[in-house]
């Protein structure tokens, strides 16, 4: 099975700084592009798109020059770089002006849950979202569960906007807590610019005794909702590493989706994030 990875992360702290890697010590360390291609080894990954890592906010003009220059090297699987943004700055279209023109740029995201609720609610927030099309962008929406309704808010008032939900919309998957996630995800799906990211939930399981099991509910339902052709594959490397293994979680997505046949697991795990992510 070809994979295109769309949820990968990396951070070197040489060069900049992650205040909220101060609060998590198994991450609290460079992860490097040398380190992403160990944790993929025999797996056939052929594209890769990295996410922002929310990296503190002086830095995100180099960072993420840096990222798409390292996304125009031959050695590694980097075909898109969704890069960091503050849509509820006044400024944030002149960040996309220093930013924009670069062919491997897909998309902005803006890290909501750790936010107050209000930051993706502004007006100058929801204009400058709305303003992403004229730069050929996405937007990638990663809020809590109970902040759902948010994501819904921001969806319904840019109807022109790619919209991608990272991580099935941070579900409690440890506490097994299926509602009210799952009729905001039935919401969030009507809406037929919206895909869905399966990333993240292995991370929000018991990390010391998850199974498969575990994960399926919210698997089946965010599939269920979206359907095949609107689902991709996100590793969420090296935040996944908090409870499983690149290669662990892989196979974990893969046994649930078996019985769906092989043409729509290549939807998951390739085509549509080839599409959806306008990747070469």
């Amino acid at each position: 099975m070809q994979i295109v990875d769309t949820h990968q992360h990396l951070w070197d702290k040489d060069l900049f700084h992650y205040s909220w890697l101060d609060t998590i010590p198994q991450l609290n360390r460079s992860f490097r592009m040398a380190d992403y291609l160990a944790a993929t080894k025999g797996l056939d990954l052929v594209k890769s798109l990295h996410l922002e890592a929310d990296v503190d906010e002086p830095y995100m003009l180099d960072e993420t020059r840096h990222l798409l220059a390292l996304a125009d090297q031959p050695d590694n699987p980097l075909e898109g770089i969704v890069a960091c943004g503050r849509p509820e700055n006044e400024d944030f279209k002149s960040y996309l002006d220093a930013i924009g023109g670069h062919s491997k740029l897909k998309g902005i995201r803006r890290v909501l849950h750790t936010q107050p609720d209000g930051v993706g609610q502004g007006v100058t927030f929801l204009k400058n979202v709305a303003a992403l099309p004229d730069y050929g962008l996405s937007f990638d929406i990663c809020v809590l569960a109970r902040q759902l309704p948010i994501a819904i808010k921001l969806i319904s008032s840019c109807p022109d906007v790619i919209f991608i939900l990272d991580h099935c919309g941070v579900p409690q998957v440890k506490e097994r807590n299926l509602d009210p996630w799952r009729s905001h995800i039935t919401e969030i799906a009507k809406f037929p610019n919206v895909s869905c990211k399966i990333s993240g939930l292995v991370a929000y399981a018991d990390p010391q005794s998850w199974t498969a099991e575990d994960l399926r509910p919210f698997i089946d339902h965010a599939i269920g909702s979206f359907g095949w052709d609107r689902v991709m594959f996100g590793s969420d490397w090296p935040v996944c590493t908090l409870s499983a293994s690149y290669r662990q979680w892989v196979e974990a997505l893969q046994a649930i989706t078996q019985g769906a046949g092989e043409v729509n697991q290549r939807k998951l795990f390739h085509d549509n994030a080839v599409r959806v992510y306008r990747l070469t």
